[in-house]
């Protein structure tokens, strides 16, 4: 049985990509690539994946790829504003670059650091490094994202976006068992007039949204 969106919940898909180990379906309506729920690694088996990451504040080559994120967004930040680190993991050296650039932060992860209280105030500014791509519900999710934000807030993501079927098929970024949605231009852009937002591009693998 074919499965339905999980981001804006329609039914018209098409085969997008198949490879050994898992099938990629894209929705006609919001653009979204995803693999089925019943190709998703069970908990445990994703979290061990996770675990194996060596993201440390020390590594200099893992901060110049987080500054990708972190220089649009403080780019369009005041000074002294409040954010969330969405999706954090164990090591959160975003949470921390943006705090030393004057920033109060929070963090929460449902792994690495699952405060609920986190997720009853509102921000200035949500930040999500390398985190919608595992995203199970991205519909929830999404809805979750927005509402954190204060009027007026931004939604900075990072992850690397689908170009076409063709570059696609021989995509690395796709060979993780852990990535389950693939975003594109179209797809942020669908999520912007869903949310009421604006959304500018950096690079391949940065959007920012602003309410």
């Amino acid at each position: 049985m074919t499965p339905a969106c999980p981001l804006c919940l329609a039914t018209p898909l098409i085969d997008f990509h198949r490879d050994k180990r898992r099938d990629y379906y894209q929705c006609l309506n919001c653009a979204l690539v995803f693999v089925p729920p019943d190709q998703h690694l069970d908990p445990a088996a994703e979290k061990a994946i996770y675990d194996l990451h060596q993201n440390q504040a020390d590594d200099s080559g893992y901060r110049r790829f987080l500054s990708r994120l972190a220089l649009p967004l403080l780019n369009q930040l005041p000074s002294g504003t409040c954010g969330l680190d969405y999706g954090c993991g164990p090591g959160p050296v975003l949470a921390a670059m943006l705090e030393a650039a004057g920033h109060k932060m929070t963090i929460y992860d449902p792994l690495y650091a699952p405060d609920p209280t986190a997720l009853q105030q509102c921000y200035d500014f949500v930040s999500c490094s390398e985190v919608v791509e595992h995203f199970r519900q991205p519909a929830l999710e999404f809805q979750r994202l927005f509402a954190l934000l204060k009027p007026g807030g931004i939604l900075a993501i990072m992850t690397k976006r689908v170009i076409d079927q063709a570059a696609f098929t021989g995509w690395h970024y796709k060979n993780d068992l852990t990535h389950i949605a693939f975003y594109s231009d179209a797809t942020f852009d669908w999520l912007a007039k869903r949310y009421q937002a604006q959304v500018s591009y950096w690079g391949p693998d940065v959007a920012i949204f602003s309410l």
